[in-house]
């Protein structure tokens, strides 16, 4: 079991229930409707993939020589950086109508495409045999 990536798992799992609450109970008064669904977007995509950081670790035990399954579990830590922080970002500078804000949005699709990969990663991961 990859204790880093359950340590990681675990804090980025605090901070998206952290940050959920924090949304629901006082960014609704100053975010207008468009932000806030951006930034529920982000927490909802950080907290599916805290869970697929956890299996990853799990598979890791299961599969100890697969490297697919580790590079999995990176891609997800660095997706969750990448897509839900830009869409904090997006979602904070929509509220304070900061112009240009939009160039924050670049960084959101290539977040989703490292979670598409580790999902792949660990289907190759625990597809092979060795």
């Amino acid at each position: 079991m990859n204790k880093s990536f359950l340590s990681i798992g675990a804090i980025l799992g605090a901070f998206a229930v952290a940050l959920g609450a924090f949304a629901a109970h006082s960014l609704k008064s100053f975010f207008p409707p468009e932000a806030m669904n951006i930034f529920e977007t982000g927490v909802r995509y950080q907290f599916y993939h805290v869970f697929a950081i956890f299996i990853a670790a799990f598979l890791e035990e299961k599969f100890p020589r697969s490297r697919s399954i580790h590079w999995a579990g990176n891609c997800f830590i660095v997706g969750i950086i990448l897509f839900s922080g830009s869409l904090y970002l997006l979602a904070a500078s929509k509220a304070k109508e900061v112009s240009g804000s939009d160039a924050i949005g670049i960084v959101t699709p290539i977040g989703g495409l490292l979670f598409i990969v580790g999902w792949f990663l660990l289907f190759i991961g625990v597809s092979r045999k060795k």
